[in-house]
């Protein structure tokens, strides 16, 4: 069962998440082709055939109501500009994360993430009715790490030895979540972010 009326587009004044579809892995092949994206993920991606096999994955998790994957588009370029999605979505408990997002290096530290996740994180609690949204990321990611606190992200701990990277490496994984009753502030704080 799908929790979410597709197609879902999230749109702000810089960003414009549109579903994920077959028509962009080329583009998002080209941008993804810059080994720094890739440093603290789990597949190396800068592998077109790593890339599209994971992005084929996530179409399939979409049918099934698993994850929805966005492809994140500049509104001023009309280009990609990364990935992110919903996933470990679960109707029942109101429970989601926000995970997979990566962008081409040259939006890091911009306005465009904050906008992304204030897109990502209202649908989520006003329109799908969320209790909790979590994410997630390595021990070692601590640009990531920073960019949660940022958008009102609480830190729960960290899961050790939670997973086992493409290249060998133990990754410790650190969660952090926003919860309801929290939206409301991390909300303002967002937008105070964007102004």
């Amino acid at each position: 069962m799908n929790w979410i009326t597709q197609p879902l587009i999230l749109e702000g004044e810089k960003v414009k998440l549109v579903p994920l579809a077959n028509e962009y892995f080329d583009e998002l092949t080209e941008i993804a082709a810059d080994k720094r994206i890739w440093e603290f993920l789990s597949i190396p991606g800068w592998q077109k055939e790593d890339l599209h096999i994971a992005l084929k994955s996530a179409l399939l998790k979409r049918m099934n109501g698993e994850e929805y994957p966005f492809v994140i588009i500049d509104k001023l370029t009309n280009k990609a500009i990364g990935s992110t999605r919903y996933m470990e979505m679960e109707e029942r408990f109101r429970k989601l994360e926000i995970g997979w997002t990566w962008y081409t290096p040259q939006y890091w530290g911009t306005k465009y993430n904050f906008e992304c996740k204030l897109l990502l994180l209202t649908h989520a609690f006003e329109n799908m009715g969320c209790v909790r949204v979590q994410l997630k990321t390595w021990d070692k990611n601590l640009r990531s790490q920073a960019a949660i606190k940022k958008i009102g992200g609480k830190l729960e701990g960290t899961l050790r030895h939670h997973m086992i990277r493409y290249d060998g490496q133990i990754r410790n994984t650190v969660m952090f979540s926003i919860i309801d009753s929290e939206w409301p502030e991390a909300k303002q704080a967002l937008l105070e972010k964007l102004k």
